[in-house]
C-alpha cells in the first residue's frame, strides 16, 4: 500500500492541475465571416424569392433552392475543366508554403474555427437547413457535434499521429534504427455528397490542412449554396493564423468538373454512390491516384428479445428519421427476435405516427424535407414495389400543412412489415425515412440477414448480453459496428470510418484517416553513426567468394533458427568464415 500511496498522490496533483489550466482562457482570436448574402431576415430582394421548380436539364449554372419551400437561393457557375486546374494549380502553390508550417500554427487554426462553429451554432444550422431541408435539431447533431467532436480529437491527438513512429529494425539490422514519416501528398482533391454539407466540407478539409496538405472541393450540386458560404470561414480562419490564400478552394458543378478534379489532383476521397464512385475510379486509374470511397450503405439494426423494448424503438426512430433517414449510415434494414416482434413494431409505430414533416425553420416540425425531388419519388417507387410484393405499411407518420396540389418535397416516415429480401426496399439503399422490419428466430438466421447484401458500412445490434451483441456484430461483413447503440462510432472521432463491398473501400476519420491524407514514407539509418557503418562481409563483397553461400546459410541460421544452441553452432561457423582470410583468395585461384 505504501507503494501505491505517492502514485495516487502525483496522479491526482497531475488531474487538478490539468483541470486549472482549462479554466485559463485560451488566446484564441474571433474572426468575422461576412454572411449578409445568406441570411434570411427579410431584407433580401424580393427578385430572388419566387419559387423554384427543379429543372432535371444541365446548364452552365448550378441553380439553388430549399427544399422545404421551393423558395428559389440564387445560382453559381459550372467550372470547366480548365478553372478546375487552375484552382488546384493555385492551392499546390498555396500548399508549398503551407507544408512547412508548424503543428502550432496548425492548432491555432483549429482553435479559431471551434470557436468559431460554438459561436455561430445557429447560423451554420439555418444555412444547412435551408439548403439541404433538415431540422435544426438534425444539423445539430450531424453537423455541428461530429464536427467540434473532429477538431477537439485532431487538437489533443493530431500532432502525436503525424510525428515520426519509431520501429522495430529486427535482428538483422539491430545496428539501425526504423521509423515511419507522414509528409504531406500535396493537394487532396475532395468531392461530397449533399446529405450534411457543413460536415462534409470540414471533415476532409481537416485531416488534410492538418496533416499539410492543401484541397480542393468539389461540393454537390445540391448543395453548393451552402458550401459556398463554409468555405469563407475556413478561409477565413486560414488568413488569420497566416495561411497562404488558395490553400483551400470549393469548386462548383456537375459531372465534368468532377471529373477534372480527379485528374488534378494527388489523392481523391469521394462520399457518393456506388455508381459514381465506380467511375471516379476508372479516371484516377490512368494518373494512378489513390481513392478513398465511402459509397453508404444498407446498415442492418438487429433487436434480440432480451432488450428494453421501449428504449430501443426510440433509438431506432432516430436511426432510421435522423435528417429524413439522408445517413450514409443509417439503419436501413430491421430485424427482430420473433419474441419480441409485435410488441417492438408496436412501440415503433407509436412513435413514429408522433412524427410531422415540414418546413424546418418554422420549428414545429419534427422532421424536414428530402433534398432532392427526383429522390421522393425514388423513395415512393421503393415503397410501391415492397407493396406490390406482399408488404404492408403499419403506420406513417404525418406531413404538416402543405397546400393541395404545391410543389413540395416531403416524404411521411414509414413503418413497413412482411417484407423480405427479394423486394428492392431491403436491396438498394433507400436513403429515406423507412423503416422496413422483418423477423428472425435465431442468432446465426439474423447473422445471415445482416451479411445477405452487396454493402457493408456498419451494423448495430441489441441484446440485454453484451456478449452476445458482440458475438453478432464480429460476423457481420461490415466496417463499423456499434453494440447496444447507433452511429456512436462516428463520434468517436479517433476510430477509422469506412466500409467494404458496395460501401467502398478506405477510411477517413480516425488516425487511419489522417494518415490517408500523407506520403507514408520508411527510413532506416544507422544507430550508432559514424561508429558503426554498414559494411558488405568478405564472403559476399565482389567477386563472391567460393564460402559466399555457405556463409549465408549460415547467418540465416544464426539469426532466425528457432533452437538456440543451433544459433549459437550458426553464429560460431559465421565468424570462422568471416575469419578466414583464405575466403576471398579461393575464388581468385579457382578463375585462374
Amino acid at each position: 500500500m505504501a507503494f501505491w500511496w505517492p502514485l495516487l498522490v502525483i496522479a491526482f496533483a497531475f488531474a487538478i492541475c490539468k483541470f486549472l489550466l482549462m479554466l485559463i482562457p485560451s488566446n484564441v482570436p474571433s474572426i468575422d465571416v461576412d454572411a449578409s448574402d445568406v441570411l434570411d431576415d427579410g431584407t433580401q430582394p424580393r427578385e430572388n424569392s419566387f419559387i423554384y421548380i427543379p429543372s432535371r436539364r444541365q446548364t452552365d449554372k448550378v441553380q439553388c433552392y430549399e427544399p422545404a419551400t421551393m423558395k428559389y437561393l440564387g445560382y453559381f457557375p459550372a467550372l470547366k475543366p480548365v478553372e478546375v486546374k487552375e484552382r488546384v494549380a493555385q492551392a499546390r502553390k498555396a500548399q508549398k508554403v503551407w507544408a512547412k508550417s508548424s503543428f502550432k500554427q496548425r492548432r491555432q487554426f483549429l482553435r479559431i474555427l471551434l470557436k468559431y462553429i460554438i459561436e455561430h451554432q445557429q447560423l451554420i444550422c439555418e444555412i444547412s437547413s435551408r439548403d439541404t431541408g433538415k431540422t435544426m435539431v438534425d444539423a445539430s447533431l450531424g453537423e455541428i457535434m461530429t464536427t467540434c467532436e473532429k477538431i477537439t480529437w485532431m487538437l489533443s491527438e493530431g500532432e502525436r499521429w503525424l510525428r515520426p513512429e519509431y520501429r522495430c529494425s529486427g535482428r538483422s539490422m539491430l545496428h539501425k534504427t526504423s521509423r515511419v514519416e507522414f509528409h504531406p501528398l500535396g493537394v487532396i482533391g475532395a468531392i461530397v455528397s449533399w446529405n450534411y454539407p457543413f460536415h462534409n466540407i470540414f471533415n476532409p478539409m481537416l485531416a488534410a490542412v492538418f496533416s499539410g496538405n492543401g484541397i480542393v472541393i468539389k461540393v454537390s450540386e445540391n448543395a453548393t449554396w451552402s458550401g459556398c458560404f463554409y468555405v469563407r470561414i475556413i478561409q477565413t480562419a486560414l488568413a488569420a493564423v497566416g495561411a497562404p490564400e488558395n490553400l483551400v478552394e470549393v469548386i462548383t458543378g456537375f459531372a465534368e468538373t468532377g471529373e477534372a478534379l480527379v485528374s488534378s489532383v494527388d489523392k481523391i476521397i469521394f462520399v457518393g454512390s456506388p455508381g459514381v464512385g465506380r467511375m471516379i475510379m476508372r479516371n484516377a486509374a490512368e494518373p494512378l491516384i489513390p481513392v478513398t470511397l465511402e459509397l453508404g450503405g444498407k446498415d442492418p439494426f438487429i433487436v434480440c428479445e432480451d432488450v428494453d423494448v421501449s428504449h430501443v424503438a426510440q433509438i431506432a426512430a432516430r436511426a432510421a428519421l435522423q435528417s429524413s433517414g439522408q445517413n450514409c449510415a443509417g439503419a436501413e434494414r430491421f430485424y427482430v427476435h420473433k419474441g419480441i416482434y409485435s410488441s417492438f413494431v408496436a412501440e415503433v409505430v407509436k412513435i413514429v405516427k408522433t412524427v410531422t414533416a415540414g418546413p424546418p425553420l418554422s420549428g414545429k416540425y419534427d422532421m424536414g424535407a428530402i433534398c432532392m425531388q427526383q429522390h421522393s419519388e425514388r423513395l415512393q417507387s421503393l415503397v410501391n414495389d415492397a407493396l406490390d410484393n406482399g408488404a404492408e405499411i403499419v403506420g406513417r407518420g404525418s406531413v404538416g400543412n402543405i397546400a393541395e396540389g404545391a410543389v413540395d418535397q416531403y416524404f411521411p416516415p414509414t413503418v413497413i412489415v412482411n417484407v423480405n429480401h427479394k423486394m428492392k426496399l431491403m436491396q438498394e439503399e433507400a436513403f429515406g425515412p423507412i423503416m422496413p422490419i422483418m423477423k428472425f428466430s435465431t442468432d446465426e438466421e439474423a447473422v445471415m440477414l445482416a451479411n445477405d447484401s452487396k454493402y457493408g458500412l456498419g451494423c448495430a445490434v441489441f441484446s440485454g448480453s453484451q456478449r452476445r451483441a458482440r458475438n453478432i456484430a464480429s460476423q457481420i461483413n461490415c466496417g463499423v459496428a456499434a453494440i447496444n447503440d447507433f452511429a456512436s462510432n462516428y463520434m468517436c472521432q479517433s476510430l477509422p470510418f469506412g466500409g467494404v463491398k458496395d460501401s467502398g473501400f478506405g477510411r477517413f476519420a480516425g488516425v487511419e484517416g489522417l494518415r490517408a491524407c500523407c506520403l507514408v514514407k520508411s527510413v532506416v539509418e544507422d544507430r550508432w553513426w559514424p561508429l558503426i557503418k554498414t559494411k558488405i562481409p568478405k564472403p559476399i563483397q565482389y567477386p563472391i567468394a567460393e564460402n559466399g553461400f555457405e556463409f549465408q546459410e549460415s547467418l540465416v541460421e544464426a539469426l532466425y533458427g528457432l533452437n538456440v544452441w543451433d544459433r549459437l553452432r550458426a553464429l560460431v561457423n559465421v565468424l570462422k568464415i568471416l575469419t578466414d582470410k583464405n575466403s576471398s583468395s579461393n575464388k581468385n585461384v579457382r578463375n585462374d
